[in-house]
């Protein structure tokens, strides 16, 4: 929310408050200030030029020479190139020396050979953003009031010589999101009460009910609607001050009925929009769903498909704009328009947010439905609106509003002890302390018995239980001026849980193997959060999120760290290696009634070499067995290891080819894999390596205690095989019917050959493993030797139909 400095002071005294003393006390009271801005500031020597005369350049098309009057005895020659230059006019001029935007420094100099003493400016070249310059200025120079003066500074005819407050408004304090919100704020800070003009609203004898006939199908989607009519408005720029009251606030002026409903939108926080009423099409608005297969064009001229999730405003028939979001470009109003339809409403903040994410259409309006307004200046809004339209559009306000829903908004009561207060604050605040705050909010009150009974008013419709009103007393008092206490009681020795002690050890171990933690969002994309899970489980969604791309709890690590490892990519680092240690949340049941189960995982992504070239050594780029040994090394080091068990994964985001499912016991507690080259395309990454697994799982298993024993005496013997096997039988397989099958003194079994290629049937393998016997108490013979083996054989001949080499 940008807060005009100028425009809070017709409602404040502000004389003796600087704007930066005045955003830090906002900052400290519990609405955060994130910055200041002067426009002015680093603009120099600009001042007011009236254009006497303008004459074709002549060895241009494009350029004029103007005599420009600054204010001095004789008129300065400047070349402009503006296309609606023109004499008679009042311009923007920065004289030589002078300092533009961007700290460019303006010097007297020639233009096709005619002299040019500085410079005539556009907006843009003042520091104003085109997304806030009129259209009619938005390719040249901007025109100032004729009552501007040559040769004065032109900051105060464009009101840049006020500062902009731009205050970062929490949902709960919506009522900030109006400059009669925030002098209401700021006068509770200096106890100060907002004095507000009155507008007075002149009727002519023609009653808008007779023009017009309102209904609302369902009044939970408008508790409140209304339409007053305007009729004889000439459409035409605002005047001066409105324009740069909207342009201070970031709003680009269009035309002076639709500047209205702008100004009314900041000023009091109510949303209005106006329709061209002749292009209705009929007499009577009706506000309802809509209809499946119904199309609405909006004011940006796309075609809307609409759903029974909107509220729209209908001609009784056909949709005229989809309610609090945006309006329909058939009933806009353009230079033509004569009757102004003025709309005033409290809609279904639910709908609206729901409307604005189907269409992607977020605006000022809908910011304000969704997070509330105050319904009891809905009418009055209205109101001001229609006699800013009779004064400065010429307009004929019809008698009366006419009404389809109405809310009668009444104060909220609540009541607080002031030993409550003071137990909860740690404070000694006395009546007289409390009655301070409550009159500097201007909540009226009673106290019996140091029992307060507050009449909220609904403005400060945040406040409904007594903590609402222990925290206005907080702030309003000073958080700064509540006591600070130290923590009482025995100290205890700090120790590391188990759990915890095998997370720190754990940490070590993967900053050992050269990896680098991550901290990714909790929240995610829906999309995002249902990749990369091997587990069923429905979303946990937040009900306001900031964004769509925060919208949802994450299910898994993984897609954080690709997230990470993208931007690190897109930035030129090539070797990357992270993991993340943090919740994921499954939600096995109803997501709106029960909270999720939250369940600790470990993450790795790696991609790049593993290691780099150099003079003695050759690069080694990731691989799948890269991550496995990694992975290995924490299942050591829990003592999991010999549980530990691969089987072929399905998981749709890995690579169907080098991945595989990660079991402890019979329970999949995670996966390994390199990512889909799909997967890896949308988030535009080279060949990664991901593997995300249950650490709870880990942390909870059964761990064999260590045994120690003696080196045995004996030698030990090693033989080796050769099998050829079909390329669908998997080490692991092999590796059991050997363990099964190769007897007691059988104490290690290595793969060290695969062999795919030449000579080598289609479909299958050659795989070779070294066995290791050893007998601790004699030497073993060959005869005992080649029984094993030939059991070994036999074994895998019968079940893996495996031919020994």
């Amino acid at each position: 929310m940008l807060v005009s400095y100028k425009w809070l002071q017709e409602y404040l005294d502000l004389s003796q408050i600087s704007p930066k003393e005045l955003g830090d006390k906002m900052s400290v009271t519990g609405i955060e200030v994130e910055g200041i801005t002067y426009p002015s500031e680093g603009l120099k020597k600009i001042v007011v030029g009236e254009v006497v005369e303008c004459v074709p350049h002549p060895d241009s098309d494009h350029l004029s020479i103007c005599q420009v009057n600054i204010g001095e005895e004789e008129l300065s020659q400047i070349v402009c190139g503006a296309p609606n230059v023109k004499a008679g006019i009042k311009v923007i001029v920065a004289l030589p020396n002078s300092r533009i935007a961007g700290n460019v420094k303006i010097k007297k100099g020639k233009m096709r050979g005619q002299v040019s003493n500085g410079m005539i400016c556009s907006l843009q070249e003042i520091g104003y953003s085109d997304s806030v310059i009129p259209k009619e200025y938005a390719e040249g120079i901007q025109y100032l009031p004729q009552d501007a003066i040559p040769g004065e500074e032109v900051f105060k005819y464009l009101e840049m010589d006020d500062a902009i407050i731009e205050l970062s408004i929490t949902p709960n304090r919506a009522d900030a999101l109006s400059i009669r919100g925030v002098a209401y704020e700021v006068g509770a800070i200096y106890n100060q009460k907002p004095q507000f003009s009155k507008t007075a609203l002149v009727e002519v004898p023609r009653v808008a009910a007779d023009k017009i006939n309102v209904r609302v199908a369902d009044e939970n989607d408008a508790p409140a609607y209304q339409i007053r009519i305007i009729e004889n408005v000439k459409i035409a720029p605002s005047p001066q001050w409105l324009q740069n009251r909207l342009m201070n606030e970031g709003i680009r002026p269009i035309n002076n009925v639709v500047d209205i409903t702008n100004y009314i939108l900041l000023l009091f926080g109510q949303p209005l929009h106006a329709f061209d009423y002749d292009k209705l099409g009929s007499q009577e608005i009706l506000v309802r769903r809509g209809h499946e297969g119904e199309e609405l064009v909006t004011l940006d001229g796309e075609t809307r498909k609409l759903t029974p999730e909107n509220i729209i405003i209908t001609n009784g028939t056909t949709p005229v704009a989809l309610a609090g979001t945006m309006g329909g470009l058939d009933s806009e109003i353009t230079e033509s328009t004569t009757t102004v339809a003025l709309e005033a409403a409290l809609f279904d903040g639910l709908s609206i947010r729901k409307t604005s994410r189907q269409f992607n259409l977020r605006s000022e309006s809908s910011a304000r439905f969704e997070k509330g307004i105050n319904q009891a200046d809905v009418g009055l809004a209205c109101d001001v609106a229609a006699a800013m339209m009779a004064e400065l559009a010429g307009g004929d306000v019809l008698t009366g509003a006419v009404v389809g829903s109405e809310v009668q908004p009444e104060n909220a009561v609540v009541s607080i002890t002031l030993d409550h207060i003071n137990r909860s604050l740690g404070t000694s605040l006395t009546t007289a302390d409390v009655n301070q705050v409550f009159e500097a909010l201007d909540f009226p009150y009673v106290e019996v018995d140091k029992t307060y009974t507050v009449s909220v008013p609904p403005r400060r419709w945040d406040i409904h239980i007594p903590a609402d009103l222990l925290e206005e007393v907080a702030r309003i008092y000073g958080y700064d001026k509540l006591p600070t206490t130290l923590p009482s009681g025995e100290t205890v020795a700090a120790s590391l849980t188990p759990e915890q002690s095998k997370t720190r050890a754990l940490r070590s171990t993967l900053e050992g193997a050269g990896l680098t933690e991550a901290i990714s969002y909790a929240l995610t994309t829906e999309e995002k959060s249902q990749s990369f899970t091997w587990q069923d489980s429905q979303l946990t969604r937040l009900d306001w999120p900031m964004t769509e791309e925060r919208a949802v709890l994450r299910l898994n690590l993984i897609s954080g760290l690709l997230d990470d490892i993208a931007y690190n990519v897109s930035r030129k680092n090539q070797n990357l290696a992270f993991y993340e240690i943090g919740r994921v949340f499954q939600q096995e049941n109803d997501p709106k009634h029960d909270l999720p189960q939250e369940e600790k995982h470990l993450a790795l992504a790696l991609t790049g070499e593993m290691l780099t070239k150099d003079w003695q050594t050759a690069s080694v780029k990731v691989d799948f067995f890269s991550v496995k040994g990694i992975l290995e090394n924490v299942f050591a080091k829990f003592g999991v290891a010999e549980q530990i068990t691969y089987e072929k994964s399905n998981l749709k985001d890995l690579h169907p080819g080098r991945s595989a499912a990660i079991f402890l016991g019979e329970e999949q507690i995670g996966f390994i894999g390199q990512v889909h080259p799909k997967v890896a395309k949308a988030y535009d990454l080279p060949e990664t390596y991901v593997a995300e697994v249950n650490l709870a799982a880990l942390l909870a298993a059964q761990v064999a205690p260590l045994v120690y024993q003696t080196v045995s005496k004996f030698p030990a013997v090693k033989r080796d095989i050769a099998l050829l096997v079909a390329d669908t039988v998997t080490n692991r397989e092999l590796m059991t019917v050997i363990k099964d099958s190769a007897g007691k003194y059988l104490t290690d079994i290595t793969l060290f050959d695969v062999y795919q290629g030449q000579n080598i049937e289609d479909g299958h393998k050659s795989m070779a493993y070294s066995l290791t016997f050893v007998n601790p108490e004699a030497t073993l013979t060959d005869e005992t030797i080649n029984k094993a083996m030939e059991k070994v054989t036999k074994a895998l001949t019968e079940k893996l139909n495996a031919v020994i080499r």
